[in-house]
C-alpha cells in the first residue's frame, strides 16, 4: 500500500520510488515535451498559419500564458477533490483534444476555442504531477524526489524543443500540434491503465475560497506584492525566448533558422549551474542574490542586440575554434540566453525561498502556489509589448508592400535590433528597484531588531 507517513528507522535514503512516483514523472516528461514543443511555435502558428497580426498574436498568447499562470491553485483546490487520477485524465484529455484540434483547424474562432481547453488541461497538470511526487516521497527522501522532477522537466523541455524544428521545416508549422497531441494521448494512455489512484486524502486540502483568500492577501502583503512586481521584469525579458525571438531570428536568418534549439541553451544553463549557484550562495541574504541575476539580465539584452557591432567585426560568419561557423546574430542570442539562464540560477530558487518566508505559519504550500504571479504579469506585458515591438522594428514579411527591391526590405529590418534595447532598459528599471527593495527593507528590519 502506498503511504506516505515520516519514515522510520528502518527507513533509508535511496533512489527507489514507488511506481506512481515514475509514472508521474514519466507523463511529465511527455506533458513538457508536447508544451515546450507547442510553447516556442505559438507565436509562428498564429502569426504563419492562422493569420493574426503581431499585435494580436501578442495579445492572445500573452494572455493564454499569463491564464496558464494564475489558473493552477484554483484548479489544484478541484482536483484535490477529484483525486489525482481523475484529475490526470481530465488534464491530459483535454490535452490532446485541444493540440490535435489545433492541428485540424486553423480559423481564428477554432484556434481561440481549442487554445482554451489547452489552457484548462495544462492548469490541471501542475499541481497534479507536484501533488503526486508530493505524496509518493516521505520527509526523508522528499529532496530527492523533487530533485529527479526538476530534472525530468529540463529533459522533457530540451527535448521536445530539440524535435520540433524537424516537423516546422519537414512537413509544415501546424503539424507540431499533431506532435504535442500524440505526447499527451501518450501520457493519457498512462493515466488511464497503469496509474492507480492514491489511497488516503490529500494533506493540507484546500477550497477554492482558500485559494482566493490567500491571493488577496498576498496583494495585502507589501513586501510580496512589491517583490512579485520587481521580478515580473525579469521575467518580461525571459518570456522573450517565447514571444519575440523565433520571429526575430527566422525573420533575419530565414526559415532554414532553428530558434528551437537556440532557446534550449537557457534550460542546459540552468540544469548545469543551478546546484552549484545556489550552493555558493546559500549563505547570501535571498533578495542579495536575487539582485545578482537582476544585474545579469540588462546584459542578457543587450547581448541580443549587438548581433551587428560583432557582424561588422567578423564579417557574416564567426568562425568558432574551426569547428562550427555561425552567423554573428545566432551566437549573440546564444550568449544572450545563456546569461538569461546564470540569472535565473540566482533568481528563481531564491524568490520561491522568500515567498514562503513571507507566508503566514502553515499556509507556505498555498501561498507557493501563487509564487508565480510574476509570470502572469510579465505574459501579459511581455507578449503584447512584444507583438507592438515587432511589428515596428521586425515587421511580418507578408505585411510589406509588394514590389519592394531586396535593399528596400533590408532597410526594413536595419533596426530590428532597436527590440532588444526596449527590454535592456525594463531590466535596468528593474534591477534599481531591487536595489531600493533591498536598502528599505533592510533598513526596516534593523529598526525592529534594534526595538
Amino acid at each position: 500500500m502506498l503511504t506516505t507517513n515520516t519514515p522510520t528507522g528502518e527507513d533509508k535514503l535511496t533512489w527507489r520510488f514507488p511506481k506512481e512516483f515514475w509514472l508521474a514523472n514519466l507523463m511529465e516528461l511527455c506533458e513538457r515535451a508536447a508544451y515546450y514543443g507547442f510553447f516556442i511555435v505559438l507565436t509562428l502558428y498564429l502569426t504563419d498559419i492562422v493569420g493574426f497580426t503581431d499585435t494580436e498574436t501578442g495579445a492572445v498568447a500573452g494572455i493564454f500564458f499569463a491564464m496558464l499562470y494564475f489558473l493552477p491553485p484554483f484548479v489544484g483546490a478541484i482536483g484535490d477533490k477529484i483525486g489525482f487520477k481523475n484529475g490526470l485524465i481530465i488534464a491530459f484529455t483535454f490535452l490532446t483534444i485541444g493540440y490535435f484540434f489545433l492541428g485540424v483547424f486553423q480559423t481564428k474562432g477554432l484556434v481561440i476555442l481549442f487554445l482554451t481547453i489547452v489552457l484548462i488541461g495544462g492548469a490541471f497538470i501542475k499541481p497534479m504531477i507536484t501533488g503526486t511526487v508530493a505524496k509518493t516521497t516521505t520527509e526523508l527522501n522528499r529532496a530527492r524526489g523533487f530533485s529527479l522532477f526538476y530534472w525530468v522537466v529540463n529533459i522533457g523541455a530540451f527535448s521536445g524543443k530539440t524535435f520540433v524544428p524537424y516537423i516546422r521545416q519537414g512537413i509544415g508549422l501546424e503539424y507540431v500540434n499533431f506532435f504535442s497531441a500524440a505526447m499527451s494521448f501518450v501520457a493519457l494512455i498512462f493515466a488511464i491503465i497503469l496509474f492507480k489512484p492514491l489511497d488516503g486524502k490529500v494533506r493540507n486540502q484546500k477550497t477554492v475560497k482558500e485559494v482566493w483568500t490567500a491571493l488577496v492577501n498576498i496583494f495585502t502583503t507589501p513586501r510580496l506584492i512589491i517583490l512579485t512586481f520587481i521580478v515580473t521584469g525579469f521575467w518580461i525579458i525571459q518570456h522573450q525566448l517565447y514571444a519575440t525571438m523565433p520571429k526575430y531570428v527566422i525573420r533575419l536568418l530565414g526559415e532554414d533558422a532553428k530558434p528551437e534549439w537556440l532557446a534550449n541553451v537557457n534550460p542546459a544553463v540552468v540544469v548545469i549551474f543551478v546546484v552549484l549557484i545556489t550552493q555558493l550562495f546559500k549563505n547570501k541574504k535571498a533578495v542579495t542574490a536575487m539582485l545578482i541575476g537582476m544585474m545579469l539580465m540588462p546584459f542578457s539584452a543587450l547581448a541580443m542586440a549587438m548581433s551587428q557591432e560583432l557582424k561588422e567585426i567578423t564579417g557574416p560568419t564567426v568562425d568558432i575554434l574551426g569547428i562550427l561557423a555561425m552567423h554573428p546574430l545566432t551566437v549573440m542570442m546564444i550568449i544572450g540566453i545563456a546569461i538569461q539562464g546564470l540569472a535565473e540560477c540566482f533568481i528563481s530558487p531564491r524568490f520561491l525561498e522568500y515567498f514562503s518566508v513571507q507566508a503566514p505559519k502553515g499556509e507556505e504550500g498555498l501561498y507557493l502556489g501563487f509564487s508565480h504571479l510574476h509570470s502572469f504579469f510579465s505574459a501579459l506585458l511581455g507578449f503584447i509589448s512584444s507583438g507592438f515591438l515587432l511589428d515596428a522594428y521586425c515587421p511580418d514579411p507578408n505585411t510589406l508592400p509588394a514590389g519592394l527591391s531586396a535593399a528596400e526590405i533590408a532597410a526594413r529590418y536595419a533596426d530590428a535590433h532597436v527590440i532588444w534595447y526596449y527590454f535592456m532598459a525594463v531590466g535596468f528599471v528593474s534591477a534599481i528597484a531591487l536595489v531600493i527593495f533591498r536598502y528599505v527593507t533592510n533598513r526596516i528590519d534593523a529598526k525592529k531588531e534594534a526595538a
